[in-house]
This record gives C-alpha cells, sequence and structure tokens, in this order.
C-alpha cells in the first residue's frame, strides 16, 4: 500500500494510506506532534520512517508503525523551514535550512549535526541536494540562491542579479545538476547555470508567488505551484 505523508500547521505530520477503495481521509493517522508548526517532511528511503522540520527549532525522526519519535535534531536557533535527504546516502544525512540563515548538515545515526553553513542574510526556505549528493542549493528571502560543497565546506556559488529583489521560496536541480530551478515572490521561476552562475532563463509562471516546485524524477518536466492556486507543468 502506498502512503502520503503531509506537514501542517495543527504541529502535526499526518499520513494517508493511498487506496482506491475508500476515501483516504478516512484512515489518516498522525504519526508526530511537535510543538509548532509542521513546515516540511520526507520519507526515509524507506516508507517506514518520516523525517520533519518545524517551527520549534528542531527536526525529528519518526517510526511509521509506532508513531513514536525516533531522534531528535536540535541545531537551528529559529524556525526549520525546509528538510532534504542526500541521494548518496539517503538513510544517514539530511540538511535543514531555517530562519536563524543557516542550512545544517546532519548525521542521522549520531543524531548531530555534522557541519553549518553560513552566508545568507535572511531566512532561508529551501534547501536541495545536488543529484551526486556532494552540493546542496538553498534558497532565501534575501533573494539569492547558493550553492555550498560538502566536500570543500564553503559556499562556491551565488546565484543573483541586482535585478532579482524578492525572495526564493523553492529550488530543485536539473536531472544533470547543471540547473538550477528558483521559484520566486514576485511570480516567475529564475533559471541559472550552476557551472557559469548566470541565469539563462525567466519562466514568467504565476499570478502569485511561487511557493513551491519540483523537477520531475526522469528530468523531463518541472512542476510549479503557486499561491494563486495553480499547479503548472512545464516541459
Amino acid at each position: 500500500m502506498s502512503l502520503h505523508v503531509h506537514s501542517g500547521l495543527d504541529n502535526k505530520c499526518t499520513i494517508y494510506p493511498l487506496t482506491l477503495d475508500e476515501d483516504p481521509a478516512s484512515r489518516k493517522r498522525a504519526i508526530g506532534t511537535h510543538t509548532s508548526y509542521v513546515s516540511c517532511c520526507k520519507f526515509l528511503s524507506s516508507d517506514m520512517q518520516v523525517l520533519t522540520a518545524s517551527g520549534d527549532s528542531t527536526c525529528a525522526l519518526w517510526d511509521i508503525e509506532s508513531g513514536m519519535m525516533m531522534q531528535s535534531f536540535h541545531g537551528h536557533t529559529a524556525d526549520v523551514m525546509s528538510l532534504d535527504t542526500s541521494p548518496s546516502e539517503p538513510g544517514n544525512i539530511f540538511v535543514s535550512g531555517g530562519c536563524d540563515n543557516t542550512a545544517l548538515i546532519w548525521d542521522i545515526r549520531s543524531g548531530k549535526c555534522a557541519r553549518t553553513f553560513e552566508g545568507h542574510e535572511a531566512d532561508i526556505n529551501s534547501v536541495r541536494f545536488y543529484p551526486s549528493g556532494d552540493a546542496v542549493a538553498t534558497a532565501s528571502d534575501d533573494s539569492t540562491c547558493r550553492l555550498f560543497d560538502l566536500r570543500a565546506d564553503r559556499e562556491v556559488n551565488c546565484f543573483s542579479k541586482e535585478s532579482v529583489l524578492f525572495g526564493c521560496n523553492a529550488v530543485d536541480f536539473s536531472l544533470s545538476g547543471r540547473l538550477l530551478f528558483g521559484g520566486y515572490n514576485d511570480y516567475t521561476v529564475n533559471i541559472w547555470d550552476v557551472l557559469k552562475r548566470t541565469r539563462v532563463a525567466i519562466l514568467y509562471a504565476h499570478d502569485n508567488r511561487v511557493s513551491c516546485l519540483r523537477v520531475s524524477p526522469d528530468g523531463a518536466a518541472l512542476c510549479t505551484g503557486s499561491w494563486d492556486n495553480l499547479l503548472k507543468v512545464w516541459a
């Protein structure tokens, strides 16, 4: 049976079974509760564990079967807005970004922060691992996206232009990692060349802020979501 997990302002992480036989809402189940809103959640390498990020400045790992917290991660000093698991070590490493302007790399096995990346001047709204797992992209209210290299242990690129004045809410990479997509508060999606650090295109995507985006697993399409109540697929 397939499962869907979502976060909410009710401080809970909720699981929905996806079946054609009945209304999924009738079988929803809360598996974890924070002391503030849950901003983000993501399955680990299997459907048996879920990571959550919260406005209570923590992340947590939950067991779906029992609903019990397996590990909590303390390191941020403000709301945690986003997290992503490493594609090279999905059960061991994840990154989180928060309103303390930092991105933290976590070792799930120890429960400790392994690395802290600084550089943004405002809230980090989104984090995303590079396809190889060797770097992390961040999106911030300071109107920039940045690339932090785990091997070099530092920022290696900052994606910005003087004409880009609005905050960025979401980032994702193309399948190859050559392009970085950013969804902004000015209703656009900026597409950046990761190697050249230049903007290669703009999508005038929506009639309100672009709040989320994701590249399809095969790399053939991009889906964007907005406060204009629309989802759009670009291919």
